[in-house]
């Protein structure tokens, strides 16, 4: 039986690569008619090792990946077109929260690069009145000296404030997410901006007044965890769109795009949904009198909510069989 794997082993993981580069909407679509052909020969084989594999072995592992793996081919090659409500379903269920695991590296970067922005405007107003002036928040730290909190506007019209809210923010995701065109550069510059900029005006503001600028981080916590977060994934997309035009590795540039590309505009669309939970947060409940544990158990807890998804939905609880180990 391990000849048998040895021999065959190379066609089953060429099989996982193809199946990988199907996933999505646009399935067979995403492959050059030869990997379709190649797809269905290897579907074929498959098949054929999952029968003798019953016949003649004992491993239930190997069963059970053989028979994953021909499920999955199957599907591909015979399922109809436009399901409808079973790809988004699928997408919301299983694709999302896999690609954001199998990308994380470049979310974690994103998150990095506008963390050492923040933290380093934050520092810079506090001890230079001229960085202030130079990044543009001063009018921050004169409605905290005066103490106007601009906020509270939001409470006079909370659906139009919500609605400006909401598309500034799905703008600031999709910037950070289609700059990665310019293989990465617009990206960067998007999160260290806003970076530079929220950590600006809480330093602002907070060398004007510490109490006014712990009035403004209450206000900023409630929707501040799931917006945030939203930015970091789409920065994080973007990145990879970049990577994959610098470095396609063993890919040629338009194939790897193509694979970097569609996980990335998966990524985008499932930041728009979450940001549309975060600008009804910001619209409606952040600005409000609530007292500040309300708005701060709210963030935590959707922020928390939003990563157990991402962290642990979409886990398949088949045994594993690993093909590297024999």
């Amino acid at each position: 039986m391990y000849r048998f794997i040895n021999d065959r082993k190379n066609h089953w993981k060429r099989l996982e690569e193809l199946l990988s580069k199907t996933e999505g909407v646009s399935g067979l679509r995403m492959l050059p008619r030869a990997e379709v052909r190649e797809l269905g020969e290897l579907y074929r084989r498959a098949a054929s090792d999952l029968a003798i594999a019953r016949a003649e072995s004992r491993d239930p592992k190997l069963i059970s990946y053989l028979n994953s793996l021909v499920i999955r081919a199957h599907g591909k090659i015979y399922r109809a077109e436009g399901q409808g409500a079973n790809l988004i379903w699928k997408f919301i269920s299983y694709e999302l929260p896999t690609i954001f695991r199998e990308t994380f590296a470049f979310t974690f970067t994103a998150f990095a690069i506008f963390t050492v922005c923040a933290f380093a405007s934050f520092y810079l107003c506090l001890y230079d009145q001229g960085f202030i002036d130079t990044l543009g928040v001063g009018q921050a730290q004169m409605f905290a000296q005066s103490d106007i909190r601009w906020w509270e506007d939001l409470n006079q019209a909370n659906q139009v404030g919500s609605s400006e809210i909401l598309t500034n923010n799905i703008n600031v995701a999709f910037l950070a997410f289609a700059f990665g065109a310019s293989l990465g550069i617009g990206t960067i510059y998007i999160l260290a901006f806003n970076g530079l900029f929220i950590g600006g005006v809480l330093g602002a503001c907070y060398k004007a007044s510490p109490a006014f600028a712990g009035e403004l981080a209450a206000f900023m916590v409630g929707h501040g965890v799931v917006e945030l977060s939203c930015i970091f994934i789409a920065g994080g997309a973007g990145l990879m769109i970049g990577y994959s035009i610098f470095n396609p590795g063993e890919y040629s540039r338009i194939d790897s795009l193509k694979t970097y590309g569609l996980k990335a505009v998966k990524l985008a669309v499932g930041c728009a949904i979450f940001l549309v939970i975060a600008g009804v947060i910001e619209g409606f409940l952040s600005p409000s009198n609530l007292p500040v544990y309300v708005k701060t158990v709210t963030g935590v807890a959707t922020g928390a909510a939003m990563f157990s998804y991402l962290l642990l939905a979409g886990r398949k609880a088949e045994p594993k069989f690993d093909l590297t180990d024999v």
